[in-house]
This record gives structure tokens, sequence and C-alpha cells, in this order.
């Protein structure tokens, strides 16, 4: 288990904004475990807050923009970027404009004053989203498509393709995070000459210049269109007969590619957690980049809690003989049969539910159910090795349980089910009396929960 991170110490960042053209102060400060990633208007009365979450999009072109009542905020993508990317997983970040600097059109200059800062390890576990099976997310009338498969680590591959002589089909791939301050983060934004016009029509792009994007010239136009454009913009003119890309070329072959890769990792951030699956992107753009972002948040709501993976073939950490030392129950009511994860604050334990357990002689002999005070007990018992690892000589203590609340039942147990317990200190142990949170899957589904109080005696 990875623990969370925040920034050693808070740093400002000043520059334009692209479609305000505003001088822009972005200051990065410090948070609390469990904060996650916010964002203050400062120029705004009382200073609103807003969670970088995928349910407060608003609009998606050239940028993602974020929007909770008054307040709103866009081109947030290469911050957030940054920001996952270097395993920041709690931050505040505080505007005074309602978008963020465009700087050089890439996370560059955050990556670099995030790294001189440096991180600062919390004491809360990092909450990853752990792909579990395939999710794929198609735009409607678009060849844009996003698939996530299960993997252990986090990686993205990017296919880009236009109808443009200068830039047609182009591939990008980050297989390891540890690239992205080199590979990924340099790589500008672009834009096609056709679209200024139009993005200016929008009234965006106000601060647009040749120093914060690639700008792609790959259809002709008359040199009074460009140079019009060309003064729209404050650049100066260039040959309409040229084409190419008007400031100078590009960082990397594939520059654009790994932009497009940049702005995935930007928008997914507002999952909310930090994601171990592999991303494939087939023409991506903020609007689906966001979209799956926003139906991955929907099942997170659904599901509060991720079932923890358990792999059969992974020798337990603690099995039945070594539960039976720490443990003081036996048959029939030794309700755990493994412990296949045990951190400090967390651990995860395995029950296997099979017809021949005593209790569905009466519970019900026509359709036999596991009862629900059972399924605590098994949580309890799971809790209490927890309870019990943080002594010495775990054999000579025992726990007794002072209180149970928020008890919830959601589905049943029966036969051949497979019940996978996780739980974790709420709190500090205190004068002997931990504080705990449980719950019980099957199939990765929440099937009961509850509060636990716990007192540590020693036995006589």
């Amino acid at each position: 288990m990875s623990k969370q991170n925040t920034i050693k110490q808070s740093f400002t960042i000043t520059g334009k904004g692209l479609h305000s053209g505003l001088q822009i102060n972005l200051t990065f400060k410090q948070a609390c475990d469990n904060h996650g990633i916010k964002i203050s208007r400062i120029d705004l009365p009382d200073s609103p807050v807003m969670d970088a979450l995928a349910e407060y999009v608003s609009e998606t072109t050239r940028g993602t923009v974020l929007k909770k009542g008054d307040m709103q905020v866009s081109t947030v993508e290469h911050a957030l970027s940054a920001l996952y990317a270097l395993g920041v997983d709690n931050c505040l970040l505080e505007v005074d404009a309602p978008e963020f600097p465009i700087l050089d059109g890439s996370a560059k200059f955050y990556v670099e004053k995030i790294k001189e800062v440096g991180l600062e390890e919390q004491t809360a576990e990092k909450d990853y989203f752990v792909v579990r099976k395939k999710i794929e997310y198609c735009l409607p009338e678009s060849n844009a498509k996003i698939t996530i498969l299960p993997d252990d680590v986090f990686s993205v591959d990017v296919h880009i393709g236009f109808d443009s002589s200068v830039l047609n089909n182009q591939f990008a791939s980050l297989n390891n995070i540890e690239d992205y301050e080199t590979e990924i983060a340099p790589a500008r934004t672009f834009v096609f000459v056709h679209e200024i016009e139009y993005l200016a029509k929008l009234n965006l792009i106000k601060g647009g210049d040749l120093k914060n994007a690639i700008v792609i010239y790959d259809k002709p136009v008359s040199q009074e269109s460009l140079d019009r454009l060309a003064d729209l913009m404050g650049q100066p003119h260039q040959d309409a007969k040229k084409l190419g890309f008007l400031n100078g070329g590009v960082k990397f072959p594939n520059e654009p590619s790994r932009h497009k890769l940049l702005d995935v990792i930007g928008d997914l951030s507002l999952i909310g957690k930090p994601l171990k699956g592999k991303v494939i992107a087939t023409y991506p753009g903020h609007k689906i980049n966001t979209a799956i972002a926003l139906q991955i948040r929907k099942e997170l709501k659904r599901q509060e809690v991720q079932a923890p993976l358990y792999d059969d073939t992974i020798l337990p950490v603690m099995d039945v003989n070594a539960i039976r030392k720490s443990l003081p129950h036996r048959w029939p009511f030794l309700l755990v049969d493994k412990i296949i994860e045990k951190h400090k604050d967390m651990i995860v334990g395995v029950k296997n539910v099979t017809v021949n357990e005593t209790f569905f002689m009466g519970h019900f002999p026509d359709e036999p159910v596991m009862p629900g005070v059972l399924l605590v007990e098994a949580m309890a018992q799971t809790g209490g090795l927890l309870v019990l690892s943080s002594v010495e000589d775990p054999e000579r203590y025992s726990t007794y349980f002072l209180k149970i609340d928020s008890v919830k039942f959601r589905q049943k147990v029966v036969p051949g089910d497979t019940l996978i317990f996780r739980l974790e200190f709420i709190d500090q142990i205190r004068r002997g009396c931990a504080t705990m949170k449980g719950y019980a899957f099957v199939g990765g589904k929440i099937v009961a929960e509850a509060e636990f109080m716990a007192q540590i005696v020693k036995n006589k």
C-alpha cells in the first residue's frame, strides 16, 4: 500500500489566460489527508471552493471547464495532469481568474514547480480505482472511443487522426508514469489555422499566440486572410504559400498525440482517485475524456468502496492455523478462513461459505441464507485480528466489542459465495479502544457494512 502525498510547500505560477487574456495567479497549497484536489476562486466573494471532479464539468470546447453554482474555472486539465502524474493526491489550487494560465500550452512548468518544492508523504493510504473489467465509452456519431482494461499499473495509449496534410495519424504511449516529466509534460497544445477565426468568434483564445500553442497551417488561404488572423492574434505575418507549423516546428515528431495523452491524464484525474488500468484512447478529446470519467464517478457513487482484489493463487498472509493462534474462536464459530492482506491500519479477510455450515440447518432449510448477525460477527473477527496485530504477543490478548453502529445489509449471502471482509481503523487506538469501519463483499458488491468499537484486554 502506498501513502497519499501533498506538496511540501506552497508555490505560485503566473501567466496569461488562453481564453480571457488576463494575467492570472495560480497558487498551489498543501492539503490534509483525504482532501483531494480542490479549486478556489479567490477573486470571488467568500472564495468559493469546488472539488476537481467529473460531475462539475460544464463545457469541453478547447479545454475542460468546471462549474459549481456561480463559480467557473476553465483550462484546468494541464495542471491536473501534472498533479496526477507526479502522485499529488491532496492540494488546494487558488486562482484569481475564471481560468488557469496557459503558460506554453503544456504541463512542463507545473511539473517543474512541483518537483522543485517536492512531495510530502502523508498518513492515509492511497485509494486507487482498480479496473476489474473492461470499461468502454464511445461518443455517438463519432469515431472517438476510450477503453480501459484491467492492469496492475497505470498506462495510456493514444491514437489521433486528422484530415490534414501536416497532421494525419499519430500515436503516443506512456507505459511508465515516471516518464511523464520528460516525454509527456513538455508536449504543447495545438490548433489549426482554420479553427482560429471560429474560436475567436466564440470569444475564446484572447490570450492565444505562437508561444502557447502549436499552430498548424495545412489548408491554404489567401495572404489577406492569413494576415488578418495574424493581426487577430497579435502575431507577425507569415507566407500564405508555406504550409506547416507557423511557430518553428515541434519538440517531438508526435508532439500533438503526446499532448492529447497529457489531456487524457488530466481529464481522467477528475475520477478523484488514482487509476490502476490500461487506457486506450482513439481520437480522444475533452468531451469523451470527461464523459468516461463521469461514468466511473457514477459507478463509484453506487459502490462507495471497491472490493479488495482476491487472487486465490497467492499464499495468504495468515492461514487458518495462524488465525487460530490469535483468535480464541473455534468450530463452529470461527468465521474467517484466511487473511490475504494486512497493513498497519487495514486488513482483508476471506470466508468461503459452504452448504455444510451448521447454521444453514435452521436458517433456513428450504432457502439457506447466512444470518446477518454472523456476517457482523465475521467482520468483527477480521477486525479483531487487525486490532491484535497492534500489540506484542497477540495470543496473550483478546478483543471484546463494546459497540456496533450503522449496520446495513444489502443483499443475501448464500452457499457458494466467497465473502471478502475489509476492516480499517477510523481513528487511532486510544486507551486500549479501537474504532473500525467494516465492509463485507460478494462478487465485488457490498453485502453488509458496520462500524465497530473494540477493547483490547489482556488474558488472565
